[in-house]
């Protein structure tokens, strides 16, 4: 099953970009899931005729928060029960700041494990999308350093230890929502990383999109994810004898053109209908090209062998749009924390680096290329 990732700048369309895709895709025949709070003009039509199969998930953060909070409580009861807590009930719990991103998440993995071929989630402003992206990676490598999973085998052991020396050690039900957040935590990560999940980038041609565009690029390929097209939405048209109009225009295309060189082929122009879009006829006007194609594959992290040359390993790290000064490089132990513009994300060291040591690092045509000298006794050179 295919999934597109929609996001861009705030306020350039990315929700009505996704509306539009979905319905488009859903007309032609294939059976669409949209995931969207805000998406109008679209319903579930369960392939009525005109429509085709269109289903319709509205995330609920509020709604969300309660239920996975309440079902936390029960899970504690026991705990609560010793520390005198009074419970919650449903009616007094509000929404908590950050619960959102977790809801969208949870939908994520839903969409992923429908029955229709193709899903289209509309997601927050890019720097938000990346983060949310990145998020069960990071929080799964927290509960990993929290609560290493060899210390769980120790359970079994808890009431000796307690008797015996005195040894804290979590309690039984720690261990147990630990274990079920990183089962939820991989599920989600396994759909973000899968090959036929992609990003769609909705840009209005501006000041800011060329640099929207760029730190897009830096920022999924960090993450390893697919950029499949890149939406220039709102054009106005070319040609107009009203003055102020035309001078807008010649800027808008100025700034399109930039677009185009920075995204060649992946590129899609999507008029500015003079109003704000009403209705599936005015989203069928605004669906970009079609998404039958396979994605394109995202670029190997490749580890060059030059022991018989100069006696290094060179691991490729393709990393488009990095400038060398916006970079910066960290071991920590069997990882490599890298930090590129904006983003950071701790890489695992393929199993032939870890017993090796960093001595340099490059940056070629946005390539990262680090460099690293085995362990003379692991691997002895020879004449």
């Amino acid at each position: 099953m295919r999934i597109i990732l929609v996001t861009g700048l705030g306020g350039a369309g990315r929700t009505t970009v996704a509306a539009a895709t979905a319905l488009a895709e859903a007309r032609a025949g294939r059976r669409v899931l949209l995931v969207s709070e805000d998406a109008e003009g679209v319903e579930d039509t369960g392939g009525s005729a005109g429509h085709g199969d269109l289903r319709v998930l509205r995330p609920e953060p509020a709604a969300d928060f309660r239920r996975e909070f309440l079902a936390l409580q029960a899970r504690s009861g026991t705990a609560l029960d010793l520390l005198g807590a009074a419970p919650f009930e449903d009616a007094e719990l509000t929404e908590l700041p950050g619960s959102r991103p977790f809801a969208l998440l949870r939908a994520l993995r839903e969409a992923a494990g429908g029955d229709h071929e193709l899903a289209v989630v509309d997601l927050p402003p890019l720097p938000e999308a990346l983060a949310l992206l990145a998020l069960p990676e990071q929080l799964r490598r927290y509960l990993h350093r929290l609560l290493p999973p060899e210390r769980q085998a120790a359970r079994a052991l808890r009431p000796m230890l307690a008797q015996l020396a005195g040894v804290p050690m979590p309690a039984q039900w720690l261990y147990g929502t630990t274990a079920r957040w990183e089962a939820e935590l991989a599920a989600v990560q396994a759909v973000v990383e899968d090959p036929a999940t992609t990003v769609r980038l909705v840009l209005e041609p501006g000041p800011a999109a060329t640099r929207a565009l760029r730190t897009a690029r830096l920022g999924l390929a960090l993450h390893r994810l697919s950029l499949d097209a890149v939406v220039a939405n709102r054009l106005l048209p070319a040609s107009s004898e009203d003055p102020w109009l035309a001078g807008l225009t010649a800027e808008q295309h100025r700034h399109l053109a930039e677009l185009r060189a920075g995204a060649g082929d992946a590129l899609h122009e999507l008029p500015h209908l003079g109003r704000a879009p009403r209705g599936a006829d005015d989203l069928a006007l605004l669906a970009p090209a079609r998404t039958g194609a396979a994605p394109a594959p995202v670029p190997e992290w490749t580890v060059e062998d030059r022991r018989d040359e100069d006696g290094v390993l060179v691991w490729h790290v393709p990393l488009p749009g990095a400038a060398k000064e916006e970079l910066s490089l960290v071991r920590r132990g069997d990882e490599l924390l890298l930090a590129a513009g904006p983003f950071r994300r701790n890489l695992p060291l393929p199993g032939a680096l870890r017993r090796c040591t960093v001595t340099g690092a490059g940056l070629v045509d946005g390539d990262l290329r680090v460099r690293f000298t085995p362990d003379p006794g692991l691997w002895p050179r020879t004449s």
